[in-house]
């Protein structure tokens, strides 16, 4: 009996939760339990769809290239091939399955979902070929050599075109879940604008729990940042159980700690509502973040910024060799537009213009001329018609600008030349905006930070929206990028800056 009661009552839902629902605004309510189990469960099936057609794909193409009628055929090989053709997929979405890459808490965001495949795929390739040496299986190793890689190549690109896929339905207002932030004005305003800026990640902002929110809310009065107040911070499993909320976000505050986070954790267990907690340190990227079990705690370690070192090393190298690369490609295109400048306008075709480097150093940076002669000495009677940042000038509609000048700034080929400055060493591929004294002067003290590595061709200001940020925008996107960079960023960061320069978003 007592074992009964003591079930009974860590089973029953809050008193808080039980009181009477109101009715309540449809567009506070999410899409319900059902409906997000369901479209969940769909894609991990379309999920193990793909991944059995990728094995399917790889098998056939690994097959037919190893024996085609070109290639001499031993008759051992081809039948055990064939015999690995056929299991081939099967074994594929199991390997799936046992690297737990079905998982949805590593579905949608970040890059585990893709380092899972990858580390599979590695180890199936090992396990293949020790049970074909151990158990001397007649498998032509051409066959292993075509279909494996290729599985993972199709696997990978498959799940990055489910992902973008879902991004955009999300963008449409598909798919979303309905958040609470819950926590301070500031970290509640902060976070709103973070999910706003990136509709992709699915979360729909309906309301927040702030420490003077009203205990008996009416949303359309009570607002906060043009967000509904639905109540106080203890009031958190009372609003999600009558708004059916989705998501909870807990931003850091000292009321909610460790015991009050205990118990509400407790208090959702009947909602099936999510619970996420911001750390205070959110502008650290994951991947400097670790968590470390410490006297039963499970406390975050952040690792240090990499400045200096292999790593720096390891870039530097990296930006000469693709800076190199890149110019004996493009060579002919350099040529081409060189003269296109030359010929259409006046005045020498590349335009150099001091800019400080890492250190604080100045170096000049190179870029097709894309104005007429003299236009710095235009610039100070039109500072009135900026329609860049409160530092930066800007205009859409530059009368300086030459016809020529508007097509290399239109697709971003004025910047080719500074190909030369990173094979020289004064920029890197990827890294802030290199800008002028005069902008420098205006750093403020974590502004600074900026300086500690060389500024870029592009960066994360190019594919956030460029032009169109705002002066704190912009610097706060390359502290961010200098606090968190890492050879995988940077290369996430070109992809990205290929789509940017299509699209032209925030390009004049």
């Amino acid at each position: 009996m007592a074992g009964q009661q003591l079930w009974t009552a860590a089973t029953r839902t809050p008193r808080t939760v039980r009181r009477r629902q109101r009715v309540v605004p449809a567009r506070l309510r999410g899409d319900g339990t059902e409906a997000r189990r369901a479209w969940r469960a769909g894609y991990v099936r379309l999920l193990v769809v793909t991944d059995l057609l990728a094995g399917v794909l790889a098998a056939g193409a690994g097959y037919l290239v190893r024996f085609s009628p070109a290639t001499p055929v031993e008759l051992d090989h081809a039948r055990a091939s064939i015999v690995a053709a056929v299991v081939l997929p099967v074994v594929w979405s199991l390997t799936m399955l046992f690297a737990r890459a079905y998982e949805e808490r590593f579905l949608w965001v970040g890059a585990e979902e893709f380092h899972r495949v990858a580390s599979a795929a590695v180890v199936l390739v090992a396990v293949v070929g020790t049970l074909s040496w151990a158990l001397r299986l007649e498998v032509a190793r051409g066959f292993v050599v075509i279909a494996l890689p290729l599985a993972t190549v199709l696997t990978l690109a498959a799940r990055w075109a489910l992902r973008h896929r879902l991004r955009r339905r999300r963008r449409r207002g598909l798919h979303q879940q309905t958040a609470l932030l819950v926590g301070h004005r500031s970290g509640v305003a902060d976070l709103r604008q973070r999910f706003d800026d990136q509709p992709g990640l699915g979360y729909r902002v309906v309301g927040c729990c702030l420490p003077d929110g009203p205990r008996d809310p009416v949303p359309e009065t009570h607002v906060f940042d043009g967000l509904p107040v639905l109540g106080p911070l203890d009031a958190v499993a009372e609003v999600v159980q009558r708004f059916s909320i989705d998501t909870v976000a807990i931003l850091p505050c000292p009321e909610l700690d460790g015991a009050a986070l205990r118990r509400l954790g407790w208090d959702l267990e009947s909602t099936d509502a999510e619970l996420l907690l911001a750390p205070a340190v959110t502008e650290i990227a994951g991947p400097r973040v670790r968590i470390r079990p410490t006297a039963g705690l499970p406390l975050l370690h952040m690792e240090r910024p990499e400045f200096r070192g292999v790593r720096r090393l390891a870039k530097d190298a990296s930006d000469r060799v693709a800076a190199a690369v890149l110019l004996l490609v493009l060579a002919p295109l350099l040529v081409g537009l060189a003269i296109g400048v030359a010929v259409t306008s006046r005045g020498p075709v590349f335009f150099r213009h001091e800019r400080v480097g890492r250190g604080g150093q100045p170096f000049h940076v190179l870029k097709f001329r894309t104005m007429v002669p003299g236009a710095d000495r235009l610039q100070e009677s039109m500072l009135t018609t900026s329609d860049g940042n409160d530092v930066q000038f800007k205009m859409h509609t530059d009368p300086r600008v030459t016809p020529i000048g508007r097509v290399l700034r239109r697709w971003s080929l004025d910047e080719l030349p500074q190909l030369i400055n990173v094979l020289g060493g004064s920029m890197s591929l990827v890294g802030p905006r290199p800008h002028v004294l005069r902008e420098v002067e205006q750093y403020g003290d974590d502004m600074r930070r900026r300086l500690l590595v060389k500024p870029g061709i592009t960066g994360l200001w190019q594919v956030s929206g460029r032009s169109d940020l705002s002066w704190d925008e912009s610097v706060s996107l390359d502290v961010r990028y200098v606090e968190n960079w890492s050879l995988a960023v940077d290369a996430l960061i070109v992809l990205r800056t290929v789509r940017a320069v299509v699209l032209g978003s925030g390009a004049y």
